[in-house]
């Protein structure tokens, strides 16, 4: 007696289109994975679009990049140029200088797709930060996704120096300017910033190799490092699920919006064209960096009114403000009125970097959230934001003092004075003056959910009394007021135990419970109204 199992059969695919999707999901279990994940559900409000402004800039990056890479020569090798921008033939120049021009005016759409190129870049740099903002001053930094902040983090970071680079290659005369620049801020570095210098450049400054260097820096290690984040950066999104701001229906176990297939994915679509046309429309009319009227890189020379792009312009800021203090310590020379900004940068950066695990620390909050804040619900963390900010923007305005200086015929010392006196004094006046409004808002927030919205309408009551009349609040508006949970700030306990023994504190648990009354103590919070004060007002007279 013999057994025979058969195998299920499929409907026998007839389309040759069918045949290769059946030939692959066999293999590949493509259909498994696009069932759980292509109905995944994203929110549509407008601030998550700042990411995808990201994602879409670095992806025109990496398009035009390709591109230019087929026509650019990243060598130093002297070259006579005979090319058709008469103003520059017969002058001497690197190969690397000649190919950019080669692309600007011979290449056909090489000065368009170089401008689109330059922009992107730009434009990447500026979406990075708000939307970083946006993360920070939301609190969707807080658990489990204090990974993926590093990870914005570490895109911001790298995508900067990538940008150094970038506009470094033309060598040109403003970014050799630039470069001239960086090498004075590691040649400060006490003891071995000569042998930095010598290593990053091959030998003496400009010598023959940075150019070579940093376009093998430029298209493979940083973009190879950054396409890494991105992807883990979307992968974590995914598994963590979107975070959505307060409302009807949405809480920690669920996301409300629009599912990715077909929905979200044709308005991300468009979204990423709409992107790039505006882009295109940009570098076409608004050119930037027009390196022919630079001319070629000269170490005797210096371009007037050599300015970085701006996402460097408040590191050179820091430099350019700083006084020039010198010190001599065991026969060497430590340059403070450079190396003291050149450490300044790094640990604000740090700052920022570390910021979820500072917070988290503060709090001992444990809990996952995936509920975003309102920014005026969080006072302190917004008043730093806003003082950070102060900081960045200040340090702009010194970067370019010279150029502001002979555009408003004002004095180069007073920009530079006022903005040594506003890196100290500006963001704190930002983070009093935003942590008050923050406070304000919260009273009204609280007013209005016990005696409801102004309607504007004046009623005179029976015994003469003139009043305004207040609409009552729906469910919706009251959840988006009142759902938000307000931490108390780590307390330390009694001083003595039950026995009358004094108790020992460490100073880590002293630090973190003062820092924790700062952010969370009486004056940084308004106290909610609660049920039974609303029961009280609406129960009576509150509403009119």
């Amino acid at each position: 007696m013999s057994t025979t199992t058969e195998s299920p059969t499929r409907r026998p695919a007839t389309h040759p289109g069918e045949r290769i999707a059946e030939w692959t999901d066999g293999r590949l279990g493509l259909y498994k994975l696009a069932k759980s994940n292509m109905r995944k559900i994203f929110p549509d409000h407008w601030s998550f679009m700042l990411g995808e402004v990201c994602l879409y800039s670095f992806t025109i990056l990496i398009l035009t990049g390709v591109y230019l890479t087929l026509f650019f020569h990243p060598s130093m090798n002297e070259v006579v140029y005979h090319g058709p921008y008469v103003p520059l033939q017969g002058v001497r120049m690197s190969d690397a200088y000649a190919s950019t021009l080669h692309i600007s005016f011979e290449v056909r759409g090489g000065l368009l797709i170089r401008q689109i190129h330059h922009w992107s870049a730009l434009i990447f740099i500026a979406g990075m930060i708000v939307h970083m903002m946006r993360v920070f001053f939301t609190g969707g930094f807080r658990k489990p996704r204090e990974l993926n902040w590093l990870f914005g983090w570490s895109l911001l970071f790298i995508g900067m120096f990538e940008g150094f680079t970038g506009y470094s290659l033309p060598d040109d005369l403003l970014s050799g300017t630039g470069i001239r620049f960086m090498e004075g801020a590691i040649l400060s570095t006490p003891i071995v910033g000569t042998y930095l210098s010598f290593f990053l450049f091959g030998g003496q400054f400009p010598g023959h190799d940075f150019v070579p260097r940093f376009y093998s820096v430029h298209i493979l290690l940083l973009p190879g490092i950054m396409a890494g984040l991105v992807a883990a950066h979307l992968i974590l999104i995914f598994y963590h699920k979107h975070t959505q701001f307060p409302g009807a229906g949405k809480s920690e176990k669920n996301v409300v919006g629009t599912p990715l297939l077909p929905v979200y994915m044709a308005k991300a679509g468009g979204f990423f064209f709409i992107v790039f046309g505006v882009i295109s429309a940009i570098a076409a009319v608004a050119t930037i960096n027009p390196i022919w009227t630079m001319g070629p890189y000269r170490p005797d020379q210096v371009s007037t009114g050599a300015q970085p792009d701006w996402y460097m312009g408040f590191s050179e800021g820091l430099i350019r403000v700083m006084p020039g203090w010198e010190i001599r310590a065991w026969g060497h020379t430590l340059v403070l009125g450079v190396f003291v900004p050149l450490m300044i940068f790094p640990l604000v950066m740090a700052a920022i970097a570390a910021y979820p695990f500072i917070e988290s620390w503060l709090t001992h909050d444990k809990r996952e959230h995936h509920i975003l804040d309102r920014p005026r619900n969080r006072p302190v963390r917004t008043g730093f934001g806003v003082a950070w900010l102060t900081v960045y923007f200040t340090l702009l305005i010194g970067g370019g003092n010279d150029i502001i200086a002979t555009h408003f015929h004002l004095s180069i010392n007073a920009i530079t004075w006022f903005v040594r006196v506003g890196f100290f004094v500006l963001p704190v006046a930002a983070y009093y003056a935003t942590k008050r409004i923050c406070l304000g808002l919260q009273r009204r927030d609280r007013d209005k959910v016990l005696h409801g919205r102004e309607t504007g309408i004046i009623k005179r009551l029976p015994h003469g009394e003139f009043i305004e009349v207040h609409e009552p609040l729906s469910q919706q508006q009251l959840h988006v007021l009142t759902a938000h949970a307000q931490p108390r700030p780590i307390e330390l306990g009694p001083a003595v135990d039950e026995n009358g023994v004094a108790r020992r504190s460490s100073p880590v648990a002293k630090i973190q419970a003062k820092m924790s009354e700062g952010f969370y103590g009486e004056g940084s919070n308004i106290p909610k109204p609660t049920a039974e004060e609303y029961e009280e007002i609406t129960s009576g007279h509150g509403h009119h």
